[in-house]
């Protein structure tokens, strides 16, 4: 990894690392806030978190607000970019919801974008090894968030892998892709056509199978414009209720789809999450 950015940040350091992936077969970006306590040579907890369509890891660095947060808790906060850049796909960068920016944490099963849109192996499995080699991280105490279709993959990669998260929250996610036109397009392009195999990437269906019984937070804006056509977070509300799932669904009056919604609530995320990664 070569680090090509850093700033200090509330006593710590917001770094951006470049690495080559292996598991995309291209260059990647990610950020890592290193808080203070990371001076003290202790193992701290991890907490990544997953951007929505358009994003790379600047928004939520530079946006959220997270920093003083997971300085006052003392996480160390990664953030990957949202898909492979630059791996001359033909149509990668012709939608915003599809393509580059739009990888939705999914491994591609389709042709051509099976050979390098595999965002589910980079974040459980290639990403988290990279951070265990090179900072002071206790890989038994990572958490998970995420906003939109990188609320999806966070719940996704919880309920998939609930023996590598401790912990999870989502702002305003896609919780139900097969329902929805956004989930509708990237699914069927990644995936293929057949709908059977939707359900191993979606965290409505799979709340019914999932061994996750750890708290799960989830806000959402009444305000956003997404809320009917591309979120529909009851669906998922549902489903953990009768599959005994613990989760809160907090619907918030007057708050859109934008930062200023997740600036007003990353504190009480991170300090869920710090609450989750303690235990």
């Amino acid at each position: 990894m070569e680090r090509i950015k850093k700033w200090a940040c509330f006593g710590g350091q917001q770094q951006v690392w470049k690495h080559r992936s292996s598991v995309l077969g291209c260059s990647m970006e990610v950020a890592v806030y290193l808080p203070p306590q990371a001076s003290e040579n202790a193992k701290l907890p991890v907490l990544y978190y997953l951007s929505g369509l358009t994003c790379t890891w600047e928004n939520m660095v530079s946006k959220a607000g997270a920093q003083r947060y997971a300085a006052e808790h003392g996480l160390i906060l990664v953030a990957p970019d949202t898909s492979p850049r630059g791996v001359n796909i033909a149509g990668e960068d012709d939608a915003y919801d599809f393509g580059s920016g739009a990888g939705f944490y999914v491994d591609a099963t389709e042709a051509p974008w099976s050979k390098h849109y595999r965002m589910y192996s980079y974040v459980t499995e290639e990403l988290p090894a990279l951070i265990a080699e090179h900072f002071p991280v206790e890989p038994s105490r990572s958490g998970i968030f995420g906003h939109s279709m990188g609320g999806h993959g966070a719940l996704i990669c919880a309920f998939r892998k609930p023996q590598l998260y401790k912990s999870v929250s989502a702002f305003a996610p896609i919780v139900a892709p097969s329902q929805v036109p956004w989930g509708e397009k990237a699914f069927t392009g990644y995936l293929g056509a057949d709908r059977s195999t939707w359900k191993a990437w979606e965290a409505t269906a799979l709340a019914s199978g999932t061994e996750w019984r750890r708290p799960v937070l989830i806000d959402q804006g009444m305000a956003d414009e997404f809320l009917e056509k591309q979120l529909k977070p009851q669906l998922l509300a549902n489903a953990a209720a009768a599959a005994g799932i613990p989760l809160t669904l907090r619907l918030q009056a007057g708050y859109d789809h934008s930062y200023y919604f997740i600036a007003s609530f990353i504190g009480e995320h991170i300090a869920h999450h710090a609450q989750q990664l303690r235990r």
